[in-house]
């Protein structure tokens, strides 16, 4: 096939095309969520959970794969790990073998007794599209199975209980508490824990080092301790210090506090200080300062809770009455209330603690 150009002459159509779809698809590539990019391809890969690893490639090897209950804290690995294992065992035929359902789908009971009951029924052979063989079963997973009314849990029991032969149900959640004891009683439970600050110290060294950035063990430990053992989260906030710096250029502490939003220490030191010096006017000229710098009440409550139970400066009695106050400020901004006013009532406390 060919094609004229504006000279007149004939050359082929596809000429520039190896070049063209290149270029598509390293934008694709950079546009992809690091997240998503530096997922664990296999099980041996995720993150410390060396008990549920172990588990599972016993599991794999042997062919006797159990129902599944994952939970713990988000970003701790629990849907990677299920993901990573499906992939291992199902190879090409991975797609179809596995339904996944999350909290954004409709997972009311009559989802479990079409959708879920459908493809449970579905027999699987034992060989995959590449001739290897594959364990004659199918996986549902259903993410965030927490959030599942009682009814639909109900309705899945017997479905978990009649499809054992050819359907193994992985339900992941953040509290085991909310799923009810039949469905429990049929899985096989593992507890995914924290994340260490030192394994997610590790996994971004290794995201910089093939994204060829620049940033010191320092920036990574602010980061860490920002993300609260929720290596999802340490990802994101790197990826988007690395957005607004771009590569090649060294990202420092003070790039790390701006995007994930930490109050610098200044500030905190600033409001005990007004506080201290018990002059309701300075207070409130700190409070509207501080807000002009949209820095989230939210934030200065989690830093400052912190700060006040391991201080020296406090009284158990008055560490009691912050704390208590802490507690109110923060029920308040989730239920909308305005910023300035929890602030200033926070203050106040703070204020009568030192009285």
């Amino acid at each position: 096939m060919q094609a004229f150009l504006k000279t007149g002459k004939l050359e082929p159509a596809d000429t520039k095309r190896p070049s063209t779809s290149r270029s598509k698809e390293e934008r694709n590539e950079s546009l992809t969520p690091w997240v998503e990019k530096y997922r664990p391809r296999t099980v041996e890969d995720v993150v410390e959970q060396a008990e549920v690893v172990e588990v599972l490639k016993q599991s794999m090897d042997g062919g006797d794969f159990p129902n599944l209950l994952f939970y713990g804290p988000p970003g701790t690995g629990k849907t990677s790990t299920i993901l990573a294992a499906a992939r291992q065992l199902f190879g090409t035929m991975y797609k179809e073998r596995i339904l996944e359902l999350n909290a954004s789908d409709e997972r009311g009971i009559q989802v479990v007794r079409s959708k879920i009951k459908s493809f449970a029924q579905l027999t699987a052979g034992n060989t995959r599209s590449d001739g290897q063989r594959c364990p004659p079963f199918k996986i549902i997973i259903l993410d965030e199975a927490d959030s599942m009314t009682n009814a639909a849990q109900a309705a899945l029991r017997r479905t978990m209980e009649k499809e054992s032969h050819s359907t193994r149900f992985c339900l992941i959640c953040n509290y085991v508490s909310r799923i009810i004891e039949p469905l429990t009683s049929r899985c096989t439970k593992f507890r995914f824990k924290p994340l260490g600050e030192e394994k997610i110290v590790e996994r971004l060294e290794y995201i910089c080092e093939k994204e060829n950035l620049k940033a010191g063990r320092p920036v990574l430990i602010k980061i860490v301790e920002a993300s609260d053992g929720d290596l999802r989260r340490a990802i994101t906030h790197l990826q988007s210090i690395a957005r607004l710096k771009g590569k090649g250029v060294e990202i420092t502490i003070d790039d790390a506090m701006e995007i994930i939003g930490i109050v610098p220490d200044k500030w905190l030191d600033n409001l005990m200080e007004v506080c201290k010096s018990k002059d309701y006017s300075k207070v409130e000229d700190f409070v509207e300062e501080f807000l002009l710098e949209a820095y989230a009440t939210s934030q200065v409550i989690d830093q400052l809770s912190e700060r006040v139970i391991y201080s020296n400066e406090f009284s158990d009695r008055q560490k009691s009455m912050i704390a208590d106050k802490l507690g109110q400020c923060n029920y308040w901004l989730l239920e909308g209330g305005s910023e300035y006013i929890q602030l200033l009532d926070l203050c106040y406390i703070i204020i009568k603690a030192y009285s």
